[in-house]
């Protein structure tokens, strides 16, 4: 049979049943469901009301099937509706654990031998973007869950030079004693949800278990007076009617026998507080199953969370089928017409990635890619947190303590979020990150365009942005600086929007690009507070990448000019240059905004080769590398020869322009022309723009051809930067000759770590200092393709350093590509590095497809770190497995219109 990804003829994307979904979406509703519900809420900052503001501690997991949540709710495989009004996820039990498995198991940042951690088996398997077909997978033991061994082993391991103690090194997968609990949802419509459970006994004997999809309403009527409380009631013997005000009614219903249970989503005031009468709690389908307390169901089989259980035995190796749906729809539905159904729409998900993996040769990296993308899908989350509200306190609860209104996030009381957004994962971050939601948003863009546009408008809202024009972190701390990458992401959605639909979306392009202006000019006034052109923007992201934390106050005083925060910057400049110039080609005020732009970048680049006139620069010129320079009170001015990413992203900081700018932009020119000829020591500074390069283009950068070659020398040498799985963070070089500074008898020291951290600086987690990181690599690997785009194939460089074999500079980019996407294919071993060494993970084959996107990845080995889960960027790899990625994510250049 041949392959239909191969297929010459196939359809243009949107042209596939799925791709029709998509444009008719916003009048059809088709995005109304999805997997909105998040894997974690217990824990999180918006559910944290202490006085001291301990949220792991305030909301524990144990806290979770007891306690009504306040701003979201969490279970597993859950899907609900864009307001998180109904709920449902699945349910689970052994029989021989504690509780019911209603939601993932994890350790807490003070638990964690490295920090919070999620401790289960869980892939997210497939999806297309309109959720008309999804599809994850559970690995659920036969025996009770090692919840206390997990907890206790890794508390043994704190701080020790030792890896995480996963799931799977307990022990409780052997001999393959498991289920294997496949979900999957597909839409009959936009509103009609079908949920089909499959389960394997992986097992050698038959095993018992009980299955419980629960349906929920958000608990919304606790917090105000008069609020509306929602129903869900038995109308019939084997079908509950779900009704709230303002809703349409729905039904759920099973298509086979199950006995349904009925309680509150509230609170269990007595068992976690030891007051109040408990009627019917959150937890009661727990007890009832559990421990058999019948009395605390509701018998009126009414109430707002219900369960639908059966109970199962299921033999060795034997298969278990369960049919859900939940429809407006009254009319029943048979397992045939169902399961034709789930086909249908599984076959228009084939039909759909079939065409976009049209040109991918390899069956692996297209099911690496297509899982890559399930995980974005399944990332997307309702996010819900008015800030203001949780600062004073709910009428009818107590209040908080004074401490919060003057403590974490006091200053956001605008922030009022109520949306679907993309979030880096689902347990882990089950909240959205500035930076990483931009990497979110160039994925996304090749299958979604629209929700990858929606996003990036989104956190310019009013509502998000804060009125001073700066952009939200993150909950933990909104005020902390991510690196301006929201440009970067902005252009590049517009041009793979544009390649894909072969429409300019400058509404969208402009509409975004105002609202960047007031951010731009938030770093100006906030991260140079000198108005040097030179930066300090905090950790950006890069949490612990530099000897001490950048986000407080120094040991030494005074203060750090970031090499990475200034490049930041002049990578930003180029991107708010590069949009202006595009709405120039049809309004012509654009184009002296692209000149301020212009501008401003010539002044960062000339203050990186010399702070303040005092002689001394970024660049080292002894190194021939970009270090920090720490800024002590007496006025001396410290390099802090760290060989890191901070000396590497420079290199982002480039743009190539075509030649025939004064024709299209005479304005931009002109304002140009002068510059170079009354300034010409700024115009020296950088990589002689002026000069025509490879197709009459013209370049912009923050790097000459010396100090390039200079650096790319280091980044490609295999005992610095360069491994077999991409760039490592820190050079490792640092592994014998560690970075020491002595500081009024205290010692601060900077190491190779290819892995986890080995020691509790930073909290233990010195994740920056040698892996792998997805994003860093994918903002490089581009860059060097523009360099590339300018230099042409004559430019050639050693790649690695000392090999004697020479690349132009698209193809060094192509092997740093390749490099990072064997991290998750299958190696001529059969081994996939990202699974590590665990020997079940990588050869069993109910294991060894099922590919996770960790956080960043192990310098040496290429082993998957960090959050297990965090498609969000390190799902850039879908990008990366494309042949000829460039020519296919971007529309033809100005010249060639």
């Amino acid at each position: 049979m041949p392959d239909p990804s191969q297929s010459q003829d196939a359809p243009h994307l949107l042209d596939t049943a799925e791709g029709r979904r998509l444009r008719a979406c916003a009048q059809e509703g088709w995005h109304r469901w999805g997997p909105y519900l998040s894997e974690r809420q217990w824990g999180t900052v918006r559910e944290d009301y202490s006085p001291g503001g301990t949220a792991w501690d305030y909301l524990p997991h144990d806290h979770a099937r007891s306690r009504a949540y306040r701003w979201g709710e969490d279970g597993i495989a859950g899907f609900s509706d864009d307001r998180q009004l109904w709920c449902l996820a699945l349910a689970l039990w052994n029989e021989h654990d504690p509780i019911i498995k209603e939601r993932m198991f994890g350790l807490t940042n003070g638990e964690g031998n490295h920090g919070e951690d999620v401790k289960e088996l869980y892939y997210f398997l497939d999806g297309t973007p309109t959720h008309s077909y999804m599809r994850m997978l559970y690995k659920y033991p036969h025996a009770a869950f090692p919840y206390a061994d997990l907890v206790a082993e890794n508390g043994r391991r704190k701080g020790r030079n030792l890896p995480e103690y996963e799931l799977i090194d307990t022990g409780i997968f052997s001999e393959n004693r498991y289920f294997d609990v496949t979900v999957e949802y597909a839409k009959a419509g936009p509103d009609d949800i079908l949920m089909r459970v499959t389960v394997v006994n992986r097992g050698p004997e038959a095993a018992s278990l009980q299955v419980l999809p629960q349906l929920w309403s958000r608990n919304t009527w606790s917090w105000r007076e008069s609020a509306a409380r929602p129903l869900l009631r038995l109308a019939e013997e084997a079908m509950v009617e779900a009704t709230r005000a303002s809703r349409p009614t729905l039904l759920f219903r099973p298509l086979q026998a199950a006995e349904f249970l009925f309680c509150e989503n509230e609170t269990n005031a007595q068992r976690l507080f030891g007051w109040g009468e408990a009627h019917h709690p959150k937890d009661a389908i727990n007890d009832d199953v559990v421990a058999g307390s019948r009395s605390r169901i509701n018998p009126l089989k009414e109430g707002t969370k219900c369960a639908a259980l059966s109970r199962h035995g299921i033999a060795g190796g034997g298969t278990l089928v369960l049919r859900y749906r939940l429809s407006p729809d009254r009319q029943a539905l048979d397992a045939a017409s169902f399961d034709r159904i789930v086909a249908d729409r599984l076959s228009e998900a084939d039909a759909f990635y079939a065409v976009l993996q049209r040109d991918m040769g390899d069956p692996d990296a297209r099911l690496v890619q297509r899982q890559a993308l399930a995980g974005m899908l399944w990332s997307k989350q309702f996010y819900h947190f008015d800030v203001r509200r949780w600062l004073a306190g709910d009428p009818g609860q107590p209040e908080p303590a004074e401490s919060r209104r003057h403590g974490r996030n006091s200053d956001w009381e605008h922030l009022n979020n109520a949306d679907i957004v993309s979030m880096p994962d689902t347990w882990e971050y089950p909240w959205y990150a500035a930076w990483d939601l931009a990497f979110h948003c160039v994925t996304f863009a090749l299958i979604d365009p629209n929700f990858a546009k929606g996003q990036l408008i989104l956190l310019t809202r009013e509502w998000y942005m804060h009125p001073n024009g700066q952009l939200p972190a993150y909950e933990w701390a909104f005020g902390d600086v991510n690196p301006p990458v929201h440009a970067w992401a902005a252009l590049r959605v517009y041009q793979m929007d544009q390649a894909l639909t072969g429409r300019a979306d400058r509404a969208f392009l402009e509409r975004v690009f105002h609202k960047l202006m007031l951010n731009f000019t938030w770093w100006v006034n906030r991260k140079d507070a000198q108005g040097r052109n030179i930066f300090q923007g905090g950790f950006l992201g890069l949490d612990n990448i530099g000897i001490f934390d950048r986000s407080a106050a120094l040991p030494t005083g005074g203060y750090i000019n970031q090499s990475d925060g200034t490049a930041w910057m002049a990578m930003y400049t180029l991107n708010l240059m590069r949009i202006a110039l595009e709405l120039a080609s049809e309004d012509n005020v654009y184009e002296d905004i692209a000149t301020k732009f212009f501008e401003h970048f010539l002044y960062i680049a000339q203050a990186m080769t010399n702070i303040g006139g005092c002689g001394i620069g970024l660049w080292d010129e002894t190194d021939e590398f970009f270090y920090d320079v720490l800024n002590l009170p007496d006025g001396r001015m410290l390099p802090l020869r760290i060989r890191s990413l901070v000396g590497l992203i420079p290199l982002c900081a480039v743009e190539v322009l075509d030649v025939n700018l004064a024709g299209r932009f005479p304005g931009f020119a002109r304002r140009a022309d002068w510059m170079l000829r009354n300034r010409s020591d700024l115009a020296a500074l950088v990589s002689r723009w002026n000069e025509p390069g490879k197709g009459e283009r013209l370049l912009l950068a923050l790097l000459r051809r010396h100090r390039m070659k200079a650096l790319l020398t280091r980044m490609l040498d295999e005992t610095e930067f360069l491994s077999d799985h991409g760039l490592r963070a820190l050079s490792k070089v640092h592994a014998e000759k560690p970075f020491r500074l002595d500081w009024n008898g205290a010692e601060f020291v900077v190491d190779y770590e290819p892995g986890e951290s080995t020691s509790s600086v930073f909290g233990g987690n010195s994740n920056w200092r040698g892996p792998v990181w997805m994003p860093i690599n994918y903002l490089l690997i581009e860059s060097l393709h523009r360099f590339g785009s300018f230099y042409g194939t004559d430019t050639r460089f050693e790649c690695p350093t000392g090999s004697g074999h020479y690349l132009t500079l698209p193809e060094v980019a192509d092997e740093l590509a390749r490099r990072l996407t064997r991290l998750f294919l299958r190696g001529p071993d059969g081994r996939r590095p990202v699974l590590g060494a665990n020997d079940q993970l990588q050869k069993d084959p109910a294991f060894r497809d099922h590919v996770p996107f960790h956080e960043y990845f192990h310098g040496d080995t290429g082993a998957g770190l960090g959050a297990g889960h965090q498609t969000g960027w390190s799902g850039l790899v879908a990008l990366l497995l494309f042949p000829d990625l460039q020519a296919r994510i971007r529309p033809p250049p100005y010249a060639e219109r």
